[in-house]
């Protein structure tokens, strides 16, 4: 190929290559240096190409090229939902380049492992179990701080709400299951959501995608009140549902939506 490059160089007549305009001189170079790389690989992958056309383009021009942009949720919010969403689905295989994302788009390990411990409840262990070798794969190449992730941190304070609900698991539970219901006071209210790995903004976020994830949307209500008291707002709610439609299934994603529709639609957008 380079031969015969040069060998019709070398047939030009000199006068036709100095007749051609600096701006047609530029492009010819830059068409010559693109031909020389390789194609630049698309979010889709080969294999979609390759197997699966019609998924290549909604994966390149609606997942990646619309949702994944869409301003009305931060890129880290979005990595947070679906990492979580990976987790809670125990996805490791898929986990690994979103969790590389997500630290990408200022997810800090300390709230990583955040996720990572919490969803370890609400996911069941052996989903966080299974996460541990990616995370642990992805922290080594990063070359995070192991030791910055044993600092003990502060609790957060609780919320004035709290004993009442405390009051509530009680009640519904004392009787028929009384350990749970102290698990469920002590370790998940009293502990767990108390943890400053993650706010409780955030938390709450983590907890209904992974909720609506599962197909949980029926225990979706008392998070997504929890989440708006904590500065999430229904819009964001809304678009980290729409977002895991293409993570957990377009189906879960309706079942979910519709019970924010019911809890929160008379709220004002925003």
């Amino acid at each position: 190929m380079k031969l015969a490059a040069l060998l019709i160089t070398a047939l030009i007549p000199a006068g036709a290559a100095q007749a051609q305009s600096q701006p047609e001189q530029l492009a010819s170079q830059q068409a010559a240096r693109a031909a020389q790389q390789p194609a630049r690989a698309s979010a889709s992958g080969a294999l979609q190409q390759k197997l699966a056309p019609g998924f290549a383009k909604y994966t390149n021009e609606v997942l990646f090229g619309e949702v994944w942009p869409g301003p009305e949720l931060s890129p880290r919010d979005r990595s947070l939902a679906v990492i979580s969403v990976l987790i809670a689905t125990n996805k490791p295989g898929q986990l690994r380049g979103h969790l590389t994302r997500a630290l990408n788009n200022g997810v800090t390990p300390v709230e990583a492992s955040g996720v990572l411990t919490h969803l370890a409840l609400y996911a069941g262990w052996p989903s966080a179990v299974s996460a541990l070798e990616v995370f642990d794969e992805v922290y080594t190449e990063r070359n995070v701080d192991f030791a910055a992730l044993q600092v003990a941190l502060p609790p957060l304070a609780a919320a004035a709400t709290d004993a009442a609900g405390a009051d509530a698991i009680t009640a519904q539970f004392g009787i028929v299951a009384p350990k749970f219901a102290d698990l469920t006071n002590r370790v998940v209210s009293g502990d767990l959501w108390l943890r400053s790995d993650l706010s409780v903004r955030d938390r709450s976020l983590v907890t209904i995608a992974a909720l609506a994830g599962m197909g949980d949307a029926d225990l979706l209500e008392p998070y997504l009140r929890r989440g708006v008291e904590a500065g999430l707002t229904r819009d964001q709610i809304s678009e980290t549902l729409t977002q895991l439609g293409f993570y957990a299934g377009w189906g879960k994603a309706t079942k979910a939506l519709a019970v924010v529709t019911r809890i929160l639609g008379a709220e004002a957008p925003g």
